[in-house]
Formats: structure tokens, C-alpha cells, sequence
């Protein structure tokens, strides 16, 4: 008898979830079969669902960035103010980012999901210009930029020490949004004449 559509999308998540997990584990060492034990399923399961490693990874990283989607979203960078869809933005994408960190290390086509995310998280650095939230001496796409280098260096901070979203997200904002100095004096940031802001890497 076949499964029913339902069923089927539930094994398929229980096999990704569990991939997930092994492949940030042991990355390239992790094998079809051990997936299969962690998910409870059938070897010949696995493979009805995705006959291939690359047809798994492809397919994890559809997921991801799904779900880095459904975090941007759920932000809602357009509505709350700044500092708290910030911290929002920050948090979901630590929790993202932490769960499907073996994509980094196995999966070599990220730069078009990564320019996504860019693209929909640019606007609320410029809307924290314009609204005198951020600073304004610095262009929205340089900012992007470090926060973007600051929430990459949280996850994989995160997924090696096993530190906490929430800390390791406190600890991003922190930085990001007052600085590391307890005290800190006036700065100005005066881009040179004809230089590009700085470029803009995945997030």
C-alpha cells in the first residue's frame, strides 16, 4: 500500500533532521547507512528518498534555506523596530545556521541561497539609517556585511563549543548593536572618495 503524501513528508523530515545532526557531527565520514540507523528507517528507505549523497544535500540545503527564509520572515524586518528585529533576525539565523552547519563544510553551491538572504535582509539596515537607529557613516551594505561575518562567526562558534542560540546570540548583538568597548568614544567612519562599500559575503 502507498504511504499517504503526509506520511511521506514526515519520513523525509525525520531523515533530514537526523542528517542534519550526523553530517555536523562527522561531516564527510558519515555514511548513508548510519543516517538511516539515526532515523529509525530502513536502509532501502533512505535511499526511495534520496538515492544519492548529493540528492541528500541538495535536498538539505533546500531545506535550510527554507527555513532561513521562514526566520527572516517570522522578524518581520518591515514592521518591528530595528534593535528588535535584530535581535530576532539574529537569533533565528544563529538557530538555522547552528543546525545545518555541515552544509558549509559539504555543500559547494551556496552563493545564490546566500545572496537571498542578502537581499531580504538589506532593507532593514537601511531603514535603521534612515530612521537614525544605526549609524549613518557607514553604507547599509557595509553594515550588512558585519553583521553578516559576526552571525557566520556566532554559528560556527555555536555548533563547535555547543554554546546556546540565546547566548551566543546575546553575545552577537552586543557587539553589533553597542560595541565591545564598555565606554566608547565617538567614532566617524569617512569612506574614501570612489571606494566600494564593503563587499557583502553570505549569511
Amino acid at each position: 500500500m502507498a504511504r499517504s503524501p503526509a506520511l511521506r513528508d514526515h519520513i523525509a523530515a525525520g531523515i533530514l533532521d537526523k542528517a542534519a545532526l550526523i553530517l555536523a557531527e562527522r561531516r564527510e565520514a558519515a555514511s548513508l547507512a548510519e543516517i538511516a540507523e539515526a532515523a529509525g528507517v530502513a536502509r532501502s528507505t533512505l535511499y526511495r528518498y534520496f538515492p544519492s549523497r548529493d540528492a541528500l544535500l541538495r535536498t538539505l540545503a533546500d531545506t535550510a534555506e527554507a527555513e532561513i527564509q521562514a526566520r527572516i520572515g517570522e522578524a518581520q524586518p518591515g514592521v518591528l523596530p530595528v534593535p528588535e528585529a535584530i535581535a530576532r533576525l539574529t537569533r533565528g539565523l544563529i538557530a538555522a545556521g547552528s543546525k545545518y552547519i555541515a552544509l558549509a563544510y559539504l555543500w559547494d553551491k551556496p552563493a545564490e541561497s546566500a545572496g537571498r538572504a542578502g537581499e531580504a535582509l538589506l532593507p532593514i539596515f537601511r531603514r535603521g539609517i534612515a530612521d537614525g537607529t544605526l549609524r549613518d557613516d557607514l553604507p547599509a551594505e557595509s553594515l550588512l556585511a558585519i553583521y553578516a561575518d559576526l552571525i557566520e562567526g556566532a554559528i560556527t562558534r555555536s555548533a563547535s563549543s555547543h554554546a546556546g542560540v540565546e547566548e551566543t546570540s546575546a553575545a552577537v548583538l552586543a557587539i553589533f548593536l553597542h560595541g565591545a568597548l564598555s565606554s566608547p568614544p565617538a567614532l566617524s567612519f569617512q569612506r574614501p572618495r570612489g571606494s566600494d562599500p564593503i563587499a557583502t559575503p553570505g549569511v
